[in-house]
């Protein structure tokens, strides 16, 4: 057991720290970043699906007025081959998908780097591609150890099953579309790189580049003070990081700032897979799953593989003596996929609680009711006992606030002038993920403040107000009197923003650099004492499996003229452990909850097979959720104790919020219409005849 942390700051609805930098534009971007006398950076992208290039003629580019460099496959020079081909950029002439990167112009303005790039031509031996995902894909394999999996007689206990479903549910291609698009800006000095990166990790891109470009570590440092948002975009080190170095290589002595555009980041930015998922389901006479039988089919790269693993949640979701997992891959001439917010969890969450509740129904049993029915104190994966599991306590608080009790059970039943009026519920589940080897330092100053140095990344989550916190808790001081640096690839090393893990990990780490300050310095230090912590291994994981819980609560209109479709009410219960900080994670939780409705009722990339790119590869066409589009969405949790997880208690809260969301949505949407969607997104054409 870990002890918890003692209480004063968090938990506090404290106002974000650098609130008042941002909305005064104080804030620096990374391509704010007031470098001497920048280039500007222009990609040229392929215009072909796969197939090779013949040639290149830059020359009426190279007349642009202000270019200072036009970068091919014959100019680039080499990078390190590290084992992914996403970061082979200008090595070789083959084309895997199209949108690749093939070039860049370097110029003194970005209005010259674009036109140049524009005259570029380029010569292509056109092969056959293959970019739609299809149950018959050819190459399809499976993606690694553990992908499959058999437990009990499925097949048998489907077949005594009085109660089961069998249905298939798709997901098509979603698009990471943070505010702030993937931006780098790169210096060399000397044998020395210093990056400005939007980026989800300093510490791992200054990694990466160590790695490609052959520098010592010591040799690369990268920055990222604000980044704003990522959602998975920024979670990795994408092609353009390189691109920027070898234009910057191309150049020297000059900056270089690269910054992709909307459409750019359709093929460069990473993105979720399309899945195709059957779930067969069986239950007893009781209303108790006997058997789940989950098939996944997903997409990746040639160049590049990504799991998506939306088979994961079924083995920790409810138990059943019955389980079989399969997932298949198909290789395609497709861009790299991607994190996006709830890998995994969110597409396939979206399957598995439409179908639980599409075998509510076939029992007879109320959806809230069947998935407490179902509610297991012990890990269906592991067999070890959760650290909590506040599932039930969620869907009752949920239930209560939502008023479930006046929802009537027979389908199409409720209109309100020419509205067809549901409501749906699902559940959520997030893994608790913690990653050893961050560090912090906390350093005594002699204005009788505290400086903690950790090199962790606000992607606009309030990491810069959350881990304040934790720090002023664990020295028992005022929030006043800690300065918090992040950011910084030269600041202590710590893990990535993602899967719900920063500020688990980096106020773990916190929390140890002040023990170890106390243990060395006790409570009257001195100008200058510092001390140093860091994550070890959580020995408790041996013990508990650790998850965050939630239930998702969503009213639906849908005209039953014009098939138009609202959600004007939302409801989200969840059971995270403590809260850090109550004014962002409302924020997180309610934004994630948004994104879930852009993810039910909006967000499809839709690839032109006969070409290979993304058609609606803008925000006219491709659609996320606006103001318009969210009604009364509300985020609350219920108090849980967890010292099991790490000294705060916490458990993350990223992604919990969008994970069973749509499953929600969808699951209303059937109980307004009789209509059960399974392929996202939920359109209009669906209930009109």
């Amino acid at each position: 057991m870990i002890g918890l942390l003692h209480t004063r700051a968090v938990g506090a609805g404290i106002e974000r720290l650098d609130g008042r930098a941002k909305v005064t534009g104080a804030a620096t971007y990374a391509f704010d970043q007031p470098v001497e006398h920048p280039a500007h950076v222009c990609p040229v992208l392929s215009e072909i699906a796969r197939g090779r290039i013949t040639g290149i003629d830059t020359r009426a580019a190279e007349a642009v007025e202000g270019v200072l460099a036009v970068v091919t496959g014959d100019t680039a020079g080499p990078v390190a081959d590290v084992g992914d081909g996403e970061l082979a950029v200008l090595q070789d002439d083959e084309i895997a998908f199209r949108g690749q990167l093939i070039g860049a112009v370097v110029a003194e303005t970005p209005e010259a780097a674009r036109q140049a790039a524009g005259l570029v031509e380029v010569a292509y031996e056109q092969w056959p591609h293959e970019v739609e995902l299809r149950g018959g894909s050819a190459g399809l394999r499976i993606p690694g150890p553990g992908s499959d999996e058999v437990r009990g007689d499925v097949d048998g206990a489907f077949a005594a099953a009085p109660f089961t479903v069998d249905a298939t549910y798709t997901t098509p291609p979603e698009y990471n579309s943070p505010m702030e698009p993937l931006t780098t800006v790169a210096v060399w000095e000397g044998d020395g790189l210093t990056v400005y990166e939007s980026t989800q990790s300093v510490h791992t891109v200054r990694e990466t580049l160590a790695q490609v470009f052959g520098l010592a570590l010591e040799r690369v440092r990268v920055m990222a003070p604000h980044v704003g948002g990522g959602f998975g975009s920024k979670g990795t080190v994408h092609a353009h990081v390189v691109l920027a170095v070898l234009a910057a290589r191309a150049v020297p002595g000059r900056p270089v700032k690269l910054a992709l555009t909307r459409r750019q980041m359709f093929a460069l930015a990473g993105y979720r897979t399309p899945t195709l998922q059957r779930l067969r389901l069986a239950a007893g006479s009781d209303g108790r799953i006997t058997a789940i039988d989950h098939e996944a089919w997903e997409q990746s790269a040639h160049v590049k593989e990504f799991v998506e693993g939306c088979t994961a949640p079924v083995r920790s979701m409810y138990p059943t003596p019955n389980r079989r997992l399969a997932q298949r891959m198909a290789a395609l001439d497709v861009p790299v996929t991607s994190w996006m917010r709830g890998p995994g969890e969110c597409p396939g969450m979206f399957a598995l609680e439409s179908a639980i509740d599409e075998l509510a129904g076939a029992c007879g049993i109320d959806p809230v009711e069947f998935r407490i029915r179902n509610d297991t104190a012990i890990d269906p994966d592991t067999g070890k006992p959760f650290s909590s599991r506040n599932l039930a306590a969620c869907l009752r608080e949920g239930a209560r606030r939502f008023g479930w009790a006046d929802r009537d059970p027979l389908p199409a039943s409720r209109r309100e002038g020419g509205w067809q009026v549901g409501v749906g519920v699902a559940a959520s589940t997030f893994p608790v993920i913690g990653f050893p080897g961050s560090a912090a330092v906390v350093r005594f100053g002699a204005d009788g403040r505290y400086r903690v140095l950790i090199g962790a990344t606000d992607l606009g989550t309030g990491a810069w107000t959350a881990l304040t916190q934790i720090a002023a808790d664990a020295l028992r001081v005022p929030v006043g009197r800690v300065d918090l640096h992040i950011g910084d690839s030269a600041l202590p090393w710590a893990s990535v923003a993602g899967g719900s893990s920063g500020t688990n990990c980096w106020g773990t780490a916190i929390v140890e650099a002040v023990k170890c300050f106390r243990d060395q310095h006790g409570t009257d230090p001195a100008e200058g004492d510092e001390a140093r912590g860091e994550v070890r291994e959580n020995t408790a994981r041996e013990h508990y499996a650790m998850h965050a819980f939630g239930a998702q609560f969503a009213e639906v209109r849908v005209n039953g003229t014009t098939g138009e479709l609202r959600v004007p009410r939302m409801l989200g219960v969840f059971a995270v452990g403590r809260i850090i900080n109550a004014r962002t994670a409302r924020s997180q939780l309610i934004g994630a909850m948004s994104m879930g409705v852009s993810m039910a009722l909006h967000e499809q990339g839709v690839r032109d097979p006969r070409f290979g790119h993304i058609v609606n590869q803008d925000f006219a066409e491709y659609h996320i959720a606006a103001n318009a589009d969210i009604g009364d969405i509300e985020a609350v949790w219920v108090d849980e104790e967890d010292p099991h997880v790490n000294p705060m208690g916490s458990k993350g809260i990223g992604e919990i919020g969008i994970v069973g969301a749509a499953a929600a949505i969808a699951n209303a949407v059937h109980h307004a219409t009789g209509v059960r969607v399974r392929d996202l997104p939920v359109t209009a054409d669906r209930f009109v005849s």
